[in-house]
């Protein structure tokens, strides 16, 4: 831990000397660069016209701009050394690791746990193995993990028990490292098995394990359902990780229907100290709409 420190207090004096000319080129003001009440992930792609393509140095840019995480939900599809090359950059700003997705072949899409077969419970358990390395690697605590598409074949309660029977499984290996898999509810399509606050609330408490939480996506949910600020409320002591989007068009906040302003309100007065991560594109292209993004934020992360 000493020499963590050492480190951290290093880099960090560091990058405030480095901070001014970068700011300046990207036509902010250093006086905007203070972290935000809450802590926003950003993800590989979202600064790289203003960084370029290396995720190291748009990590290194994001830090700059006020940003304390990431996430990566290709994480596990990088190389070791990118893996450490990027955990060892996080350690050094003194930045957070948010989610990675656990698998290696894209899985997650295809019907799988719902349908109870041995093969796709071998599989995650594999994945859950592979995953707990990685999460050392990069300094993660949380990855996401999707059940599925529906068995057509099943009735309901038969592909819910499955799921929560796989779930336990990778439940246990994931405790002992304290690690957490958050669970995704999602909007892409309705074969998706999981879709809803209430459904992923039920399957979090079944499995009944500490590593084992809801993945809140406001965009998936604002689609799904809406509500936001009620069904957060609901769900408030299973949810593990909080992601960011606007409805309609996937963007980043204020650019569609959500009050993102009194959402992240609500959730900093609850107390949240957890990542949110930026699960979004951007309305504008190129550097004006990094530009545009880092305004946006500022803009709803002022609620106080």
């Amino acid at each position: 831990m000493k020499r963590r420190n050492f480190m951290q207090q290093s880099v960090l004096a560091g990058a405030s000397l480095l901070t001014a000319n970068r700011l300046s080129a990207a036509n902010v003001s250093p006086a905007d660069n203070a972290p935000f009440h809450l802590n926003y992930a950003i993800h590989d792609g979202m600064f790289e016209n203003s960084a370029g393509k290396s995720f190291v140095d748009q990590i290194k840019y994001a830090y700059d701009l006020g940003f304390r995480s990431i996430e990566d939900n290709g994480m596990m599809g990088r190389s070791i050394d990118e893996q450490k090359k990027i955990g060892d950059t996080l350690a050094k700003l003194g930045m957070s690791m948010g989610v990675f997705v656990v698998t290696s072949d894209n899985w997650h899409w295809r019907t799988s746990l719902t349908s109870g077969k041995q093969e796709w419970t071998d599989k995650m358990i594999k994945d859950c193995k592979i995953a707990v390395e990685v999460a050392k690697r990069c300094n993660a605590k949380w990855m996401t993990v999707v059940p599925g598409n529906y068995e057509r074949s099943l009735p309901i309660d038969f592909q819910t028990a499955n799921v929560i029977t796989a779930l336990r499984k990778g439940a246990e290996i994931l405790e002992p490292h304290g690690l957490v898999m958050v669970l995704e509810a999602l909007s892409d399509n309705p074969d998706l098995f999981l879709r809803h606050t209430d459904q992923t609330v039920m399957v979090c408490k079944a499995v009944n394990s500490p590593a084992c939480k809801f993945l809140f996506d406001m965009y998936h949910m604002q689609r799904n359902e809406g509500n936001i600020i009620n069904n957060l409320d609901a769900a408030w002591d299973e949810i593990g990780y909080l992601q960011i989007g606007d409805n309609p068009g996937r963007n980043e906040p204020t650019t569609g229907e959500m009050n993102y302003k009194n959402i992240f309100k609500h959730i900093y007065h609850k107390g949240y100290k957890g990542i949110l991560g930026m699960e979004h594109g951007k309305s504008i292209d190129g550097k004006e709409g990094e530009l545009a993004l880092v305004k946006a934020y500022r803009l709803s992360d002022d609620f106080a």
